[in-house]
């Protein structure tokens, strides 16, 4: 048995009950077997199924690595399943994520997004899955920022010995689809510099500087209009973070969710409204299709499988994760994101309630400037 593993989160919104509020349960159902057959032949070791909003979120483990053809080829005929349920039953944007009508051998691109870790399991090995709806990757720079930089937020940075060496990240620029390799504590001010152009720039992995440690968190950073050449959707992204022992703690990863930053997306993926953190119950999107959710959800790896609150005797695939926003000391936060998107509300369609014009090029807008060019007049 290999001593590596591989976490795998691939998720898609693939159609839902209600516009775009949730999956149906047939359609969830339909992905689960379609794990069960990928166990059974040997593809995957475990698995679970779980949605935020109307997203459907596939989270896979197994010891094929990442970018597995048969993995991702498994997630994609999951997908297809879920699909064809709701075009039977009518249900909104069916299909919506799935750009091509075939699996090329990699899903990136294709519409699903994918946040993959390879890494040797430790004695424990604790793992927080964020699940984003409504809203882009780098909706996630600003917590992840606090956790890994900032001494304030993760006390670990100052007390911790492996942590104190600081971090190695992944910043992609999302429009020319380029990457750079940065480091912490000494290149701090350079990476904010970057990561402060949400519409650009995202995190994708966070390395520790301790060799035996390795991936710390990596963030799925597809970007749905671009891939599509125009508005299909929003990215709802996926993040995987590692934790304790060398890495920020759960707590430590968690707390910065308890500031409800403004993100990018919202209603038609054109707004910026404040993250809610909630259940997964809860992460239907009901006011303006949002506020913009996130969820947190946690599980260990153990001997290559997935280990939640449930029966360590539980058929595969069947797990009881820790649902980390679901208590009321996150009230607070709520009724703070609120507000906050209440008061973005009351702009309406005016700046800075809505997007900027590089993201707005994927509406209507670049139809109504060519429609006025001919009456634009120079100014005397």
């Amino acid at each position: 048995m290999s001593d590596r593993v591989t976490v795998s989160v691939i998720k898609a919104d693939v159609g839902s009950v209600g516009g775009h509020a949730r999956p149906h349960p047939l359609m969830m159902q339909k992905c689960v077997e379609r794990l069960q057959d990928g166990v059974r032949a040997g593809i995957v070791d475990d698995f679970y199924v779980t949605r935020v909003g109307d997203d459907i979120n596939l989270y896979l483990a197994h010891t094929r690595g990442e970018n597995s053809k048969d993995v991702h080829g498994l997630c994609w005929e999951a997908f297809m399943a879920a699909t064809k349920v709701a075009k039977e039953m009518k249900l909104y944007a069916a299909g919506q994520d799935l750009l091509t009508d075939a699996f090329s051998g990699n899903i990136r691109g294709a519409g699903p997004g994918a946040a993959e870790m390879e890494f040797k399991e430790r004695g424990a090995e604790p793992l927080v899955f964020f699940m984003a709806d409504k809203t882009e990757p780098s909706s996630y720079s600003l917590p992840l920022c606090k956790t890994y930089m900032d001494p304030f937020t993760t006390t670990g940075l100052v007390i911790d010995p492996r942590a104190h060496e600081g971090f190695k990240f992944e910043i992609v620029d999302v429009i020319d689809s380029k990457k750079v390799i940065m480091s912490t504590p000494e290149e701090t001010y350079d990476i904010l510099t970057l990561l402060g152009d949400t519409t650009r720039y995202a995190i994708k992995r966070i390395w520790s500087k301790s060799d035996d440690i390795g991936i710390g968190a990596v963030v799925s950073t597809e970007k749905l209009n671009i891939s599509a050449g125009k508005y299909v959707g929003k990215d709802d992204p996926v993040c995987i973070c590692r934790t304790q022992s060398g890495l920020p703690a759960v707590g430590e990863v968690l707390q910065p969710y308890m500031f409800p930053s403004l993100v990018a997306g919202w209603m038609r993926g054109s707004h910026y409204g404040a993250w809610y953190p909630c259940s997964v119950a809860d992460s239907d999107p009901v006011f303006f299709d949002g506020p913009p959710r996130i969820c947190a959800l946690g599980m260990h790896i153990s001997n290559g499988k997935f280990q939640g609150l449930e029966d360590p005797s539980s058929p595969v695939g069947v797990h009881e994760p820790i649902d980390y926003f679901s208590g009321s000391c996150w009230d607070e936060a709520r009724r703070t994101a609120v507000k906050a998107s209440i008061y973005m509300r009351r702009h309406g369609p005016f700046m800075p309630a809505v997007l900027g014009p590089e993201e707005m090029e994927y509406t209507t807008r670049p139809a109504v400037l060519s429609k006025l060019k001919e009456r634009m007049e120079k100014l005397e």
